[in-house]
């Protein structure tokens, strides 16, 4: 930082926080190679006992100039996402089938899906920060490997309680590459496009979601192997794509990462959890609710409408927190989405706004998901990947 940083720092209001900016270390492949200037500047370190910073959401970060290997590992990453996301989404489909192999009862293959739910979600802080203290290119090539293993050989274990380990190691593989593939689309992205790239890096995952199950169910339990090649294709290829990340510098302490929870962080992990709540419990909610109507066959068609809204949604807060700031955005999207969730809830599918009105809370909830992403990786640039997992798989795991 020069002087005339810390004069203004000296120059605040009492009782404002003063927070001061730390570039993340950006790889020197992605950087152009042709000028020191576009060089990332060194971190600075903290000194014994002080109190790790945060970076301040700025409304448009100076520009990170990203070389033509940029775009080649966004594109890997949120290829990824979606090969991950398919093979994990395909558990679901499968469950009466893997009823009858296995003969278990629906409460037994209801452990199989928590199993899933829990190993894919909250182990990803603890994989976030392997990612920062160790580097991220391994476990992001992993992710889609292990996801791929454990679910297309569902139909193949010896016993029930080696199918759980085949699903916990899917689960291990969800939890490993999210957080390190969302850390490589900060670090590949340009600053002033963090917001659109990483709702492009979410879409995929929310594509994989739908096309998932969809093969499942087209191929059926005992034919998923087939495509086990795909994740060991897409592993290979971020292997050899993606840089190596691994820390550089003084080791960081553990406490670092505790010193997270005493900034913005923490509330970006409070209103995500409230979003997830809502989503989540109104998604699993709503057949039952149509059922006891006597709609029933609206439950597809209204959770279709509400995933695909969901995704234009995100890319659309992630552009425009880009250009009118990060802050902005999750402020009004939550706002927006309570009078609308209210009026959904109390809307019937014979209603001619009931499916317009399911797209726009669809896109509107989940307009601030990819924002708040990238909003604590730019609080804590030194800790991309844990910021990243607090605010995804923390966030839906609790």
């Amino acid at each position: 930082m020069g002087s005339s940083g810390c004069d203004r720092c000296s120059q605040r209001k009492p009782g404002s926080v003063a927070r001061t900016y730390v570039t993340a270390n950006v790889p020197a492949s992605l950087n152009g190679p042709h000028s020191e200037k576009n060089r990332a500047p060194a971190q600075h370190k903290p000194a014994e006992g002080q109190s790790i910073t945060f970076g301040t959401m700025a409304t448009r970060p100076d520009t990170i100039k990203v070389a033509p290997a940029g775009a080649a590992i966004l594109g890997i990453v949120t290829l990824s996402h979606f090969v991950n996301d398919s093979f994990t989404a395909m558990l679901t489909p499968v469950l009466p089938e893997i009823q009858a192999t296995y003969g278990i009862s629906i409460a037994r293959t209801a452990v199989l899906v928590a199993i899933l739910a829990f190993v894919g979600s909250m182990l990803q802080p603890f994989t976030g920060l392997i990612g920062d203290r160790f580097g991220r290119r391994l476990l992001a090539a992993l992710g889609p490997v292990l996801a791929a293993v454990g679910m297309t050989m569902m139909g193949y274990a010896p016993s029930f309680a080696a199918l759980g380990l085949l699903i916990a190691l899917a689960g291990i593989g969800s939890a490993i590459f999210h957080p390190s593939g969302a850390a490589y689309v900060a670090m590949g992205s340009r600053a002033n496009q963090r917001g659109l790239f990483a709702a492009l890096f979410s879409g995929g995952g929310t594509v994989g979601l739908a096309a998932g199950p969809l093969a499942a169910t087209a191929l059926g339990i005992h034919s998923l192997p087939y495509l086990m090649p795909i994740g060991f294709a897409v592993g290979l290829a971020s292997y050899m794509i993606t840089p190596d990340s691994a820390a550089t510098g003084a080791t960081r302490r553990p406490a670092e990462y505790l010193e997270l929870w005493r900034g913005p962080i923490r509330t970006l992990w409070a209103t995500g959890v409230l979003r997830s709540l809502s989503t989540v419990s109104y998604q699993g909610l709503l057949g039952f609710v149509l059922t006891a109507r006597g709609q029933a066959q609206h439950i597809g068609p209204s959770l279709a409408v509400f995933s695909v809204a969901s995704a234009l949604g995100g890319i659309a807060g992630g552009r425009l927190s880009d250009r009118i700031g990060r802050t902005v955005v999750l402020r009004s999207s939550i706002l927006i989405t309570i009078p609308l969730f209210i009026a959904l809830v109390y809307s019937r599918p014979e209603q001619w706004w009931y499916y317009p009105l399911m797209a726009v809370v669809g896109a509107v909830v989940n307009a601030n998901l990819p924002v708040a992403v990238v909003a604590a990786q730019e609080y804590a640039p030194r800790h991309v990947a844990t910021a990243s997992a607090l605010m995804m798989g923390f966030t839906w795991g609790t």
